[in-house]
């Protein structure tokens, strides 16, 4: 990490659990401030809308800022985010950072487990309030994808686990299967067993195989545009720009009209 000032932000979050705020306050990195993904990484009143729908829908800029200054986020000192899943739901706070003008954005490798298992200090608690941050968001700058743009022919990656993704198993949204042309692309192969990115090599072996390194434009989603960031957050590693759909799939599946396939 930094040897200088660095803003620390414990987005600590997984589907189905609402333990994260309990999991700060048991121990966290020193001077991290806890991140609720429902409250200030996503804007539940967005009823249905193209890019802000879904069952996370991108937070309202100014909302979104004003929470970020409130967490003491400064335009000029780096942040790095953290969670305890290997960086799948960290990546959100990454992408929204970055996509609203943040240039110094990480995650941290590994997460939690792994600055404790290294035998860094850890505080519990709450924490301090911070001193207000100055960081203004900006215009976005991410590239995003529309329902249509999943069929135009580009290159689309799915996120999600591959029974999900298969309509095997879909334990949350109405509909199973995945958008036609998809190709599965789960974030947690990503991480090696320790919860660690794999090595760039295989992490560029397996996203070439999945022809997401090619010419063609690539986009990227997931359940809710969660873990569809850690994708992103790879193909970035790898020199490689891909386009969020933000809703996902529980914005897909909103309309009956929109195609579904199913198995492999």
């Amino acid at each position: 990490m930094s040897a200088g000032p660095v803003t620390l932000l414990d987005v600590r979050w997984r589907l189905g659990a609402t333990d994260g705020r309990q999991q700060h306050e048991a121990g966290h990195l020193p001077g991290a401030s806890y991140v609720d993904m429902d409250e200030a990484l996503a804007d539940h009143t967005v009823v249905d809308d193209a890019i802000r729908g879904g069952r996370h829908p991108l937070p309202d800029p100014e909302l979104f800022g004003s929470f970020m200054r409130a967490l003491g986020v400064r335009r000029d000192v780096p942040v790095v985010c953290y969670d305890d899943v290997g960086g799948t739901s960290a990546a959100r706070a990454w992408w929204l950072l970055r996509h609203h003008g943040h240039e110094s954005v990480a995650v941290l490798d590994g997460g939690y487990s792994a600055w404790v298992a290294e035998g860094r200090p850890v505080e519990t608690g709450p924490g301090p309030e911070k001193e207000p941050g100055d960081f203004e968001p900006g215009p976005g700058v991410m590239p995003l994808a529309e329902p249509d743009d999943l069929l135009d022919g580009r290159v689309v990656l799915d996120a999600r686990p591959g029974e999900r993704f298969r309509g095997e198993s879909e334990p949350v949204d109405p509909v199973a299967g995945h958008v036609p042309g998809a190709r599965s692309a789960p974030a947690a192969e990503n991480l090696g067993e320790d919860q660690r990115l794999r090595p760039l090599d295989e992490l560029r072996e397996r996203y070439a195989a999945l022809g997401a390194l090619d010419g063609d434009e690539v986009a990227v989603y997931c359940g809710s545009g969660i873990t569809a960031t850690h994708d992103v957050l790879v193909l970035e590693a790898l020199g490689r720009t891909a386009a969020l759909y933000p809703g996902s799939w529980s914005h897909w599946v909103t309309d009956p009209d929109r195609p579904v396939e199913v198995g492999p």
